[in-house]
């Protein structure tokens, strides 16, 4: 399974990490998702690994928006 990390900007609360793991949650293929809210670190477990504009719809739908992507080199 895929891990991916990547980090959301103006989580403050528990509540926002729980809209983020949840929008996040109903994606295909999602598995688990960890949220810390303190540093903003999302953490995702998927079947075959989330797009960037999959995530970034579902981090918005939260409230949210992505501040740093993971580079893929």
């Amino acid at each position: 399974m895929p891990a991916q990390t990547f980090t959301v900007s103006g989580m403050t609360c528990g509540h926002c990490a729980e809209s983020v793991s949840e929008e996040l949650s109903v994606l295909p293929g999602v598995t688990q998702v960890e949220v810390a809210v303190e540093s903003g670190r999302v953490t995702v477990l998927s079947d075959h690994g989330l797009t960037e504009q999959a995530a970034t719809a579902a981090i918005g739908e939260a409230g949210y928006v992505i501040a740093e992507w993971p580079s893929t080199n």
